[in-house]
């Protein structure tokens, strides 16, 4: 039952006088839970209710991370071309405008360098309004110039994933974008300078392939999707010269420090593990064992 009624019939309110209650006062989380949104901010955009954390782009990461606020954005007017003239529903040309329009953004990334706690730090932060934060040619270069940039100044560079993966409509100039992240990457080890990365919701595809697993520290949100290929793609079939296939998995799982003590080591115990999880057939997971290595060890060839 409402709790007001009309008394008198055809009376109308003209449109810019309707009262619309303002957007954005209070924010639901997935388990059900209701926060004032001024609280949730002041809480860094972390549910005090359930600890869920908010999903938010390169605005809110930069006013967090960046004292007061303040920081120069890096090759803030790189936007993305379309040299394959990509047209599927729409034209990928109309899609960058749509986005940009909507987000504000030139494309899914935003690299800015200042201080953190009085520190010299440079960050790239994906947003994943742009296009599902998607790696495009831009976004993989405007993410190596950031690299290049604490090379030449020698300052840590924390990066920000929030990916659906490669962009498909750059096709395999997306694709590059992944070797070239990775080579930067490579070369700002041999600098010895630190990199962070920190993996967001959701981190997927060809980003998870490249630069954002490649982190001397990475950090993970709870609960975030972290994954090469989505739930999706993993429970649709593939259609085939008319034929359905499904797709299986086998995990292998090893524990630093108790299964390895260094990265060659715990992915090939992980390796192991994997081959023992395919014999119990399909969709299986095996943690490491030191019974595995020994048995592999008996029947290996001499």
């Amino acid at each position: 039952m409402s709790w007001f009624q009309r008394k008198d019939k055809g009376i109308q309110t003209s449109t810019e006088d309707k009262k619309d209650v303002p957007k954005g006062l209070w924010y639901k989380t997935p388990s059900g839970k209701v926060i004032e949104t001024n609280e949730l901010k002041e809480n860094l955009y972390v549910s005090p209710e359930d600890g869920y954390h908010v999903r938010i782009g390169s605005a809110e990461y930069f006013e967090i991370l960046f004292d007061n606020n303040e920081f120069k954005e890096l090759d803030e007017n790189l936007t993305s071309k379309d040299p394959l003239k990509f047209e599927d529903t729409k034209k990928y040309t109309d899609r960058l405008k749509a986005a940009q329009e909507k987000t504000n953004l030139k494309d899914a990334v935003r690299t800015a360098v200042g201080k953190s706690l009085g520190k010299d730090i440079v960050i790239a932060a994906m947003d994943f309004a742009f296009i599902g934060g998607s790696m495009g040619s831009v976004v993989g270069e405007k993410i190596a110039r950031a690299i290049d940039y604490s090379i030449k100044h020698k300052m840590p560079f924390l990066m920000i994933s929030k990916s659906g993966g490669a962009r498909m409509m750059e096709a395999s100039l997306s694709l590059m974008q992944l070797a070239k992240t990775s080579v930067k990457l490579a070369q700002l080890a041999d600098a010895k300078i630190p990199y962070i990365s920190l993996c967001t919701d959701p981190t997927t595809g060809g980003t998870t392939a490249s630069f954002a697993m490649l982190g001397d520290i990475n950090i993970a949100e709870p609960n975030a999707l972290i994954a090469f290929a989505g739930p999706r793609i993993v429970r649709e079939p593939i259609i085939l010269a008319e034929e359905s296939l499904n797709i299986g998995t086998s995990i292998g799982i090893s524990v630093y420090p108790q299964d390895g003590d260094s990265a060659d080591l715990l992915i090939k115990n992980a390796d192991t593990a994997m081959y023992k999880a395919k014999s119990a057939g399909r969709d299986n997971y095996q943690f490491y064992s030191d019974e595995m290595q020994q048995l592999a060890e008996k029947f290996q060839p001499l």
